[in-house]
C-alpha cells in the first residue's frame, strides 16, 4: 500500500521531472529534481541493476530522507522509476536513511534501511534513534514490514550507540543472509558490525568485523564488505577524519581496508589501508557483483563539506560517480571506468610523441563530454621536467588544472576557477608516482564533473565542476621538455 507521503513524492516527480531534462548530466545519475546523497541498494534484480539513493525531491537542500530509484542494464543509460520509500512510519518518521537490497529466493526484492526517529531531551538536546528496517516489493512498489524495526538497540554489543547505528549492506552466502552496519562503540570512534539471518527478516548479532580505534576517523558510515581477487575488502566512509600525509584528507573521508577474513572469528585482519578516491567529491560507495563476475562500485560524487555550494539555477543537487570496475593490483585497490562506456565513444582524435615545452594546444582536443587519455614522459633522456599541467573545462575566465610533479610524485587538481560561487576547498593533492618514467592520465568529463584515473586506475579522483558547459577548451603546459600522447573521444550517450 502506497502511503500519502510516498504518493506525494511520486506526484511531485511526475509533475516536475520533465522540466529538468535539459539540465541533467549525460551519463551520471542524479535525482532529476531535488537533493540526493548516498547510493543505496545497488544490486542486481531480475536481470537488471537497480540503484536507490538518499533523496529529498522538494528542495536542493538536504531534507527528510526518501529513497529515489533508477535501474539500468549497461550502467550508462538509466531508467527513472518512482520514489521507492518515504518517511511515513513512527520508526522512520525523520528519515529513511541508507541501506542495501537483495533479491530473495522467491523473486521478491528486499530493501533494508535505517529508520530514524528524533527525540528531544528535557535539556533540549536532540537524540537520533536509529534502527534497521525492511521493505519488500516487486522492483517498483515496496511494503514495509509490520514488525519493523528488525534490528534495534537490543542487538547492539555492549557500548554500542543507538544514536549512530546505520547504513546496512546486504549479501547472501552459503545459504545465509549477512549485513554489515556502521556503529559508534564506547571509545567514540567507528566500527562495523556483522549480523546474520536465515530468512533476511530475523537477525542476530555476530561480531565486530573491523574498528577504527580512533585511527581512521570516528563514526564509520556506509560500509561494504566483499571478496576481491583472493582477499577481502571493506569500504567505509569515516566522519571527522584527521589528515594522514597526502593519503587521507581531513573531514568526511573514504577508506579501503584490504586483508584476510577470519571466518571463525568473523573478523577482517587488515593488511593494507588506503583512500578509495583522492578527489574532493566522493563519499558512501556501494558495490555489486555483475552477472559476468565484475565487482562494480558507485558513490556519491559530492562531499558534506562542499554540499552547501550549488548553482541556484539548477533544480537538482548531487550526482553519482561513473560506475567503476574494481581489482586488486600489487596489494592496492584499483578502479577503472565501467567498460560499457567505451561503446559510447565517437570519433577518435589521436596524437603521438608531441613535444611540449611551454604552452600548447592540439587541434581537435577539446570538449566537455569526453573520454581522454594523456600519457606523459620526459622529452629528453637525461633531463627531467619540473612539472606538467593539463587544463580542462577552459575559456577566457574558467579552467580546472591538473598538475604533475615528477620530483615529488604528486598530482594536484585545482578547481578554484571552476565556477563555484562560494569560497570552499578547491585544491587537492595526492601521491601518484609514474611507472618507469611514464605517467598515464585518463580523464572522464560530463557536464558537471571530472573523474581522473591515474596509471590504469591505481588512483582515482572525483570532482564536481560548475564551469559553464560551453567552456570546453583543453591545453597543455610544461616546465621542461615532455613527450605527450593524447587519445580523445567525444562521448555520445
Amino acid at each position: 500500500m502506497i502511503s500519502k507521503s510516498l504518493q506525494k513524492a511520486r506526484d511531485f516527480e511526475k509533475k516536475y521531472l520533465p522540466y529538468t531534462l535539459s539540465e541533467q548530466p549525460s551519463f551520471h545519475v542524479t535525482g532529476g529534481i531535488g537533493w540526493i546523497n548516498d547510493p543505496n541498494g545497488f544490486a542486481p534484480y531480475k536481470g537488471e541493476y537497480h540503484l536507490f539513493f538518499q533523496y529529498y525531491p522538494y528542495d536542493t537542500k538536504w531534507g527528510p530522507m526518501h529513497w529515489g530509484h533508477v535501474k539500468t542494464r549497461d550502467f550508462i543509460r538509466w531508467e527513472r522509476l518512482p520514489a521507492a520509500l518515504a518517511p511515513d512510519a513512527e520508526y522512520d518518521r525523520d528519515g529513511c536513511f541508507s541501506g542495501g537490497a537483495i533479491e530473495l529466493e522467491d523473486g521478491r526484492h528486499l530493501l533494508m534501511y535505517t529508520g530514524v526517529r528524533n527525540q528531544r531531551r528535557r535539556n533540549g538536546k536532540l537524540d537520533y534513534y536509529q534502527t534497521q528496517c525492511i521493505a519488500i516489493g516487486d522492483g517498483v512498489d515496496y511494503e514495509k514490514l509490520a514488525d519493523n524495526p528488525v534490528i534495534d538497540a537490543s542487538s547492539l554489543p555492549e557500548g554500542g550507540s543507538v544514536h549512530d547505528f546505520r547504513d546496512p549492506k546486504l549479501w547472501r552466502e552459503n545459504g545465509k543472509y549477512y549485513a554489515v552496519i556502521g556503529n559508534r562503540p564506547a571509545d567514540g570512534s567507528g566500527s562495523i558490525l556483522l549480523f546474520e539471518s536465515e530468512d533476511a527478516r530475523h537477525w542476530s548479532y555476530v561480531s565486530v568485523l573491523a574498528a577504527s580505534h580512533n585511527q581512521y576517523g570516528r563514526m564509520w558510515e556506509c560500509p561494504d564488505f566483499f571478496p576481491l581477487d583472493g582477499q577481502h575488502v571493506l569500504l567505509t566512509s569515516p566522519q571527522e577524519m584527521s589528515a594522514i600525509g597526502l593519503e587521507f584528507h581531513p573531514g568526511n573521508a573514504n577508506v579501503c581496508l584490504i586483508g584476510q577474513y577470519d571466518r571463525k572469528a568473523h573478523h577482517l585482519n587488515r593488511e593494507h589501508v588506503q583512500a578509495i578516491d583522492y578527489g574532493l567529491d566522493f563519499y558512501a560507495p556501494q558495490t555489486l557483483l555483475t552477472d559476468d563476475g565484475r565487482r562494480v562500485m558507485i558513490a556519491w560524487m559530492q562531499n558534506w563539506e562542499t554540499s552547501a555550494c550549488r548553482l541556484q539555477e539548477l533544480r537538482f543537487m548531487g550526482q553519482m560517480t561513473l560506475p567503476r570496475e574494481l581489482s586488486i593490483r600489487d596489494g592496492r585497490l584499483c578502479q577503472k571506468p565501467i567498460r560499457e562506456l567505451e561503446a559510447c565513444r565517437g570519433v577518435r582524435i589521436e596524437y603521438r610523441n608531441v613535444l611540449i615545452n611551454g604552452e600548447a594546444n592540439l587541434r581537435g582536443i577539446s570538449g566537455r563530454c569526453l573520454d581522454m587519455t594523456v600519457t606523459v614522459r620526459s622529452g629528453k633522456e637525461k633531463s627531467m621536467y619540473k612539472w606538467f599541467r593539463l587544463y580542462v573545462a577552459k575559456d577566457g575566465e574558467h579552467f580546472t588544472m591538473i598538475r604533475y610533479r615528477p620530483d615529488t610524485g604528486t598530482i594536484k587538481v585545482d578547481r578554484t576557477h571552476s565556477g563555484f560561487p562560494h569560497d570552499i576547498v578547491n585544491v587537492r593533492e595526492f601521491p601518484a608516482g609514474d611507472k618507469n618514467g611514464v605517467l598515464k592520465l585518463r580523464v572522464i568529463m560530463d557536464r558537471y564533473s571530472l573523474e581522473l584515473f591515474v596509471n590504469d586506475g591505481e588512483q582515482a579522483a572525483s570532482f564536481v565542476l560548475y564551469t559553464p558547459p560551453e567552456a570546453a577548451s583543453i591545453s597543455f603546459s610544461s616546465d621542461g621538455s615532455v613527450l605527450v600522447d593524447v587519445e580523445k573521444y567525444e562521448l555520445q550517450v
